[in-house]
């Protein structure tokens, strides 16, 4: 790939994983807009950033609209998650945009690949959630366990790689997404209710039920059950002692070689194929692939649970080599990232995105209702590719917003015993 700079040829071609284009699209889902976009300078018709990052949030229409909106061109990578990390920390020149998960951030940033990023440059950075500020969805909400992304959002000057305890001028990334995730199921197989993390490993399922295979993921589902089970009540389930590490792969061991897992899955697409198969009937799993399995005529539920949702995020972070019209260019993107046309984008897929107020703009007020208040829907609701997801009458698993976020049991985390846990879940899954 070229440097940023100069673009010799355009908009360049991208590529995507296909859990990537699994929801991609161009069009604006109902093609009803409310509000209208800020008039870019178009100021960098001639500059071109690199950008990689996880297939959920690198998909081809937002490099489309941010060209058309801005005249940045973007050069997008879809990865996993653990390559994700792997290209941030030993690639640093491949890329001038990092989008990674808050979590990962925290194996990341103290390398110093990344550059902090002043949030007085950051239009909307006073209207972001205060989840990722303060760790509190609402005043009187919890700080969930694991590696809350308060927690890795600042660090203490311009050019420091130490975490800050409070929030700073200097951010380490800026949020653009996240979710509260929990079990799929389908409703039509399982045979009776399902309200408990436990139900993955109940024996009723055996055989139809599968876990993601990504360590710093699954160890934390794997978590979940552990304690709806009442086998371990953990001090921090995002930074588990060894001891309960043992004990956590020592129950998956034993529950895998009693034929419990169908599959452990890493993509998006395994995880729609099992479940739209049949193959599976409760699983772990993301809310835009239980939609993917929906609009197959399938029935799919992402079943909320009494125990709470395991949440991650996300965000764009700067290379450290970034300077100059190049450096203005990647502020530029970041604040039309948060402008509102992403964040439609993002929510019409089942994601939230970091500023609702800009997002609401671009949202039909039954799309709003439907995804973000908890209503019925009183049309039918649509993706970004104008595919029907719901029908009118529906209501969102979960609720609202505020009722989804703000049961938030843990965060996606990266533990002080990190490398041991890793090593623990390989021999899980080799078992």
């Amino acid at each position: 790939m070229r440097k940023a700079g100069i673009s010799r040829t355009g908009f360049s071609r991208r590529r995507f994983l296909k859990s990537g284009a699994a929801l991609a699209g161009a069009g604006l889902g109902s093609g009803a807009i409310t509000g209208f976009p800020l008039v870019w300078a178009k100021k960098y018709d001639n500059i071109t950033l690199r950008q990689f990052g996880t297939g959920t949030s690198n998909q081809n229409a937002i490099a489309e609209q941010c060209k058309k909106d801005t005249g940045i061109a973007l050069e997008m990578t879809a990865t996993d998650t653990d390559a994700a990390v792997q290209r941030a920390v030993t690639q640093p020149r491949s890329y001038e945009i990092a989008d990674i998960e808050y979590f990962s951030c925290k194996k990341v940033f103290p390398t110093g690949v990344l550059q902090p990023m002043s949030v007085k440059r950051i239009k909307y950075f006073d209207k972001i959630v205060p989840i990722f500020i303060t760790g509190k969805l609402t005043p009187s909400s919890k700080v969930a366990q694991g590696t809350a992304p308060h927690t890795v959002e600042f660090v203490e000057g311009p050019k420091s790689r130490k975490f800050a305890k409070h929030p700073t001028e200097w951010a380490t990334m800026i949020p653009t997404i996240y979710n509260a995730d929990t079990l799929g199921i389908r409703p039509d197989l399982v045979g009776r209710p399902i309200k408990n993390w436990r139900d993955l490993v109940d024996p009723a399922f055996k055989g139809k039920t599968s876990i993601l295979n990504i360590p710093g993921i699954g160890i934390m589902d794997a978590a979940m059950v552990m304690e709806s089970l009442g086998k371990i009540k953990y001090k921090d389930k995002g930074n588990m002692t060894r001891d309960e590490i043992d004990k956590t792969i020592a129950f998956l061991i034993d529950t895998k070689k009693a034929g419990q897992f169908r599959a452990f899955w890493k993509s998006f697409d395994e995880s729609v194929n099992l479940m739209a198969s049949g193959e599976v009937v409760i699983q772990s799993m993301w809310s835009p692939a239980v939609a993917a399995v929906r609009a197959k005529g399938i029935p799919c539920k992402y079943q909320p649970l009494e125990e709470g949702y395991r949440s991650w995020a996300g965000g764009l972070g700067i290379a450290a080599h970034v300077k100059g019209p190049v450096l203005d260019a990647a502020y530029e993107y970041i604040n039309w990232y948060l402008s509102g046309w992403v964040g439609a984008y993002l929510n019409r897929q089942g994601y939230y995105t970091a500023v609702l107020e800009t997002a609401k703009k671009y949202m039909t007020a039954n799309e709003w209702g439907y995804w973000m208040d908890g209503k019925a829907a009183t049309a039918d609701i649509v993706s970004p590719t104008g595919q029907v997801m719901e029908k009118a009458g529906a209501v969102r698993d979960g609720g609202s917003f505020y009722e989804r976020m703000g049961h938030v049991e843990c965060w996606n985390s990266v533990m002080d015993e990190d490398r041991y846990m890793v090593q623990k879940w390989n021999e899980f899954i080799a078992a």
